[in-house]
């Protein structure tokens, strides 16, 4: 009896055993998904976006040195791998910062080249085409959203936003200070996230005028991206900043959320770094943070005192889950983040770039699911 009972338990715990291992194999978690062979190692990601499992965009620069200006990179997911992308006529020397989409066959690239100009790309069939840039604008940003494409980008110094009416660009006011991001939900609905010279500052477009709020009051403080998942909830990621401090002392992040009333902050499980990237679920809601360079106090009298925080935060409407990116081979922690969700899927793209060997920087594209 006693060894029925010996084996009965065993063949228990085995099986326990069998089961957690199998949820643990499937548990998600980011994985590094390599570039293409032709990618040379110095080179980085800026932003991509994703249409379905098999097609996704990725831009950025390649083969960058300390006097080389590099050249633009464009990278496609054909459902296996990222391919590099030839692009016919971009005879020039630079890097792509931005692309954005409303459907497979309307993308829009936005770069710079080496002597500074404005660089402007389009797919609207099977091919990339350079495209005029709106006269005398420095481009930084291209973005998307419920049919709709902005750009973002300067004038003789000053900021100015860009609407594609299907012919051309159109002026847009400006808010007043900054715009770093945007989050378009109709003509007369847009959220921008920026700053002023009174800190981090949200505002909201109705089609005739900013409506503007100081959402963190501190010196220097600043969201770049911004997601409105209704008119009773809207999030701001970005850096809280201060005045003060010993020289190359991190700065905290800084993630704010909109009731319909006020603004609150949001506390994270990380103490320095910068929010970097928004991302929604499959309906809408507050998705993934990416947080770049998070940093953790370390124990009491540890040294060094900051240990690396989580890169990635999901949301599931009451609480944070942390992961950190994977660790890749002769390569450290990555410098820039910015998602991209696969429409339909609970799938997530970041890329962006991360320390190389002797001080270079290496491409760096991650999954999640």
């Amino acid at each position: 009896m006693a060894r029925r009972l010996l084996v009965a338990a065993l063949a228990f715990a085995m099986a326990f055993l069998a089961v957690m291992a199998s949820a643990a194999a499937e548990s998600p978690s980011w994985q590094h998904v390599p570039v293409p062979a032709q990618v040379r190692p110095q080179a980085g990601l800026n932003e991509a976006v994703a249409f379905g499992p098999d097609r996704a965009w990725a831009v950025g620069t390649d083969a960058v040195g300390r006097e080389a200006p590099g050249f633009p990179l464009m990278l496609r997911w054909n459902g296996t791998a990222w391919q590099r992308q030839s692009l016919p006529g971009a005879e020039w020397q630079g890097e792509l910062l931005s692309i954005a989409a409303t459907s497979p066959t309307a993308i829009w690239a936005v770069g710079r080249d080496s002597a500074g100009g404005a660089r402007l790309l389009r797919r609207d069939g099977d091919a990339w085409r350079e495209s005029r840039p709106p006269r005398g604008v420095v481009l930084t940003k291209a973005v998307a959203g419920s049919g709709e494409t902005w750009l973002i980008g300067s004038r003789d110094g000053a900021q100015v936003l860009l609407r594609w009416d299907g012919r051309g660009w159109r002026d847009v006011p400006v808010p007043p200070g900054w715009v770093y991001g945007l989050h378009i939900l109709a003509a007369d609905d847009v959220w921008a996230a920026g700053d002023t010279t009174s800190g981090a500052a949200v505002s909201h477009w109705d089609g005739k005028a900013w409506q503007q709020t100081i959402v963190q009051g501190f010196p220097r403080s600043a969201v770049s991206s911004v997601l409105a998942v209704s008119p009773t909830e809207v999030w701001a990621g970005g850096t809280e900043g201060f005045v003060g401090g010993p020289p190359g002392r991190p700065i905290p992040p800084l993630l704010v959320r909109f009731d319909g009333h006020q603004w609150n902050r949001v506390s994270v499980p990380t103490n320095f770094g910068s929010i970097s990237s928004l991302t929604p679920t499959t309906s809408g809601a507050l998705g993934w943070v990416a947080v770049a360079r998070s940093q953790k106090w370390g124990p009491p009298g540890s040294y060094p005192p900051l240990v690396p925080g989580p890169d990635f935060l999901a949301w599931n409407g009451q609480s944070f889950t942390e992961y950190s990116e994977p660790t890749v081979a002769g390569e450290g922690e990555s410098w820039v983040l910015r998602l991209a969700p696969v429409p339909g899927t609970a799938t997530v793209w970041s890329v962006g770039r991360a320390d190389g060997p002797q001080g270079t920087f290496a491409p760096r594209i991650l999954r999640f699911g």
